[in-house]
């Protein structure tokens, strides 16, 4: 026998959306990149001629190869490493201006937010433009030479930098070697890396407000009004110096577990405030939309007696604490410390016996004394800086350069996708 089932529904059958296929072709686009480890960072190396010719084509494919078009902090839908030390983009070309060999842009890519920043340099990404252009063929090398000096041309700047690499039987770039440096396992081939004449690399000044150290006033979400004593250096990259010293009590307890939300949101408003008197931004909410630079890093003096350290420093970079110092840092505080009047100088002679100027002399293109390093300690260790200051012909004193030593590694080679 057979039976008739009736089934009454109350709600209509729902309608899937639906799924648009798209093709391969359409969806995966690349470009040639290198990855590399260069000082304590890491980022793709990228010829220029493999990007448009505008840079403002630029950014979505930097923000999709990083992970960073969607804004979420883990960019896991790229090839960034989710913070703003592994997060950085080299741009390299051979140059045709005189007495440069190759010129390169730096991109930080936000980890957090779809943006870029161009505003600024990245000593330690520079520090891997000369091995990248070695290894590429953008330079070439006199046969037996086991060592050359790099000229780079920093287009964000317009900075010269003069890199020494070490160079391998068959005319690469040597990585292997015995320095290492704080922040990085096991040893390579030192670079030194030498910016030359460093002041005034965004604002023209070394010291824009035209004073060595000042009191800053700043209107903070979490502490309300206050003042911090600062000096407001520009070489290399400008930089906010905060004295720690002069910060609030409460955050001031906070420097060592620097990642506290309301200690940040306090070093965030004093860099944006101090993003105003350097002249970067006309307010506050300007500079708020610039977080690659300033920079800002807080100081103390040398804790201990250990040998060959004059000051401490604590770094930040994008809004979190730096894991170590930014190269450009070590390049703009080491030129601070050998400047009377600075807070720099003043931290770093508190114990007697640091009277003696450690900064080497030129005297037009000679370098008549050389320079004794200044020690810095970070999160990660000491970093040196070596600072020569120079006399020109009308007895006018300048920072003629500071040097640096960093190490750098190729990690991968090949093309990296991007979505258009």
């Amino acid at each position: 026998m057979t039976q008739t089932y009736s089934v009454t529904r109350s709600e209509p059958i729902p309608v899937l959306p639906k799924i648009t296929y798209r093709s391969k072709e359409s969806v995966r686009k690349s470009i040639p990149a290198v990855w590399m480890r260069a000082g304590t960072s890491k980022g793709l190396f990228i010829h220029r001629h493999h990007l448009p010719t505008s840079t403002t084509l630029w950014e979505p494919i930097l923000l999709s190869a990083m992970g960073s078009s969607t804004g979420r902090s883990r960019q896991i839908d790229g090839v960034g490493g989710a913070s703003s030390t592994t997060s950085k983009v080299a741009i390299v070309e051979r140059s045709s201006r005189p007495g440069v060999d190759v010129e390169y842009t730096f991109v930080q890519v936000a980890p957090d937010q779809p943006r870029i920043d161009m505003t600024g340099n990245c000593g330690n990404i520079a520090s891997g433009v000369g091995p990248f252009a070695l290894d590429e063929g953008l330079v070439s090398v006199p046969e037996r030479k086991k060592e050359i000096d790099i000229k780079v041309y920093n287009t964000n700047t317009g900075q010269h930098i003069i890199e020494t690499v070490q160079v391998a039987t068959d005319g690469s770039f040597r990585e292997d070697g015995e320095y290492a440096i704080p922040g990085v396992g096991g040893t390579a081939s030192p670079i030194k890396v030498a910016f030359l004449r460093p002041c005034g690399s965004m604002t023209g000044h070394m010291f824009p407000s035209g004073k060595h150290q000042e009191m800053l006033t700043v209107q903070s979400r979490g502490f309300g009004t206050l003042s911090v004593r600062v000096s407001l250096v520009d070489a290399a990259n400008p930089f906010v110096f905060v004295d720690a010293a002069s910060l609030p009590r409460e955050a001031s307890s906070a420097i060592t577990d620097a990642a506290d939300p309301a200690f940040l949101a306090l070093i965030e408003d004093i860099r944006q405030h101090g993003a105003v008197r350097f002249g970067l931004a006309e307010n506050v909410q300007a500079a708020s939309q610039v977080r690659g630079t300033p920079k800002i890093a807080i100081l103390s003096p040398a804790s201990g007696n250990v040998d060959g350290v004059d000051i401490e420093v604590k770094a930040f970079s994008m809004g979190k604490p730096h894991p170590s110092l930014q190269l450009t840092g070590a390049v703009c505080l080491g030129a601070a410390t050998i400047i009377h009047g600075t807070i720099a100088w003043d931290l770093a002679h508190v114990k007697v016996g640091k009277e003696i100027p450690k900064h080497g002399m030129s005297l037009g293109d000679h370098q008549i004394a050389g320079a004794v390093p200044v020690g810095i300690r970070h999160s990660a260790g000491v970093i040196h800086a070596e600072t020569v200051l120079g006399i020109d012909r009308k007895g006018a004193i300048d920072v003629d350069r500071v040097a640096v030593y960093r190490t750098a590694r190729r990690l991968f080679e090949g093309r990296v996708f991007y979505r258009p």
